[in-house]
């Protein structure tokens, strides 16, 4: 019924924001090849910041709150920080790359009012692009389907890098077995710009897809569902689409910087402090130089929420080579 409320406020005003990823801490504790959204030293941030952030996020109306990272369960106040954004009556999600789930710390999050969980899983052996994988991972799966009371979403992977797509097709079994909802992904460049599939990856990705799109699993899909864009990415064509970030879609650094997503960290690149309802009205109509062969599915998916109003017009927009790109 929340999920409900907030689709409905959704499309009766555009003024907040729908989708907020917010970053507790920058360090993971695991390197995959293809991430740039990670180090190896960085502290948490402090509790006081973080708890700033989400009454910021809640008076700009934002209808669901993510933490991503880095890791955001190597942040020690994580429970208390999904607690706040529920006491605030936002959604509260996590993204994880499961290692430091255990039966006792998913309970702990049932308590919090963890309301979904997603965990992208690149392979079935660990290999030196990706330790993400289901032989590393399933334990903690099984522990997800006895003890959680939030929904978990298993996103598999194609393309950059992953050697075997075979194990798109496992991962994303595995997963249905366990009663999860599904999702597939094409893995972005360092730039976060679409990396064309070949033959074979392009097979498993149609499988999956028909998979997802099935009968007992449209209710489970209802945001991964939402695909369409994803088939000309595939061919390695570009999409026809109002990308809202900056305006549906906030992602919020550790610094407590305002950016696009986390493959254009710099633009705005403003204090959320400071962020305002007219932020969002200029970033809604703007044009982004990156949105034709952009891979980031949430991105996308959020922005379906207004493809039929408040069209694009060249001219705010940030032409092609002066946007700061991720390291």
């Amino acid at each position: 019924m929340r999920s409900v409320r907030e689709f409905a406020r959704g499309l009766a005003a555009t003024d907040h924001p729908l989708l907020v990823h917010l970053v507790p801490i920058r360090r993971c504790n695991i390197d995959c090849g293809y991430c740039n959204e990670y180090d190896k030293v960085s502290k948490p941030v402090p509790l006081e910041d973080m708890l700033a952030r989400i009454d910021k996020l809640a008076t700009l109306g934002t209808s669901v709150v993510a933490f991503s990272g880095g890791e955001p369960m190597l942040h020690p106040d994580l429970d208390g920080l999904i607690r706040r954004i529920r006491s605030h009556g936002m959604i509260a999600g996590l993204i994880t790359n499961g290692y430091l789930l255990s039966p006792k710390r998913i309970a702990a999050l049932n308590d919090a009012g963890l309301d979904y969980l997603q965990i992208s899983i690149d392979n079935v052996e660990p290999d030196e692009v990706s330790k993400k994988s289901l032989r590393l991972l399933d334990t903690k799966l099984q522990w997800l389907a006895e003890h959680a009371h939030f929904d978990v979403n298993i996103n598999s992977v194609v393309g950059g890098g992953i050697k075997n797509p075979e194990d798109a097709r496992t991962i994303n079994k595995r997963a249905r077995e366990l009663g999860f909802s599904t999702s597939i992904g094409i893995i972005h460049d360092g730039s976060g710009i679409l990396k064309p599939l070949g033959g074979p990856e392009r097979a498993v990705f149609d499988d999956v897809m028909q998979l997802i799109s099935g009968r007992k699993q449209v209710f489970k899909n209802l945001y991964s569902g939402i695909r369409s864009f994803q088939a000309n990415l595939a061919d390695g064509k570009p999409n026809d689409w109002s990308c809202r970030a900056g305006a549906r879609y906030l992602y919020i650094c550790e610094n407590g910087l305002v950016h696009w997503c986390s493959q254009q960290r710099g633009v705005p690149g403003v204090p959320l402090s400071g962020y305002s309802t007219e932020d969002i009205r200029r970033e809604l109509l703007a044009p982004k130089w990156c949105a034709p062969l952009c891979t980031i599915g949430c991105v996308h998916r959020v922005s379906r929420m207004d493809f039929w109003r408040k069209p694009q017009k060249q001219g705010p927009g940030v032409p092609q080579g002066s946007v700061s790109q991720a390291s």
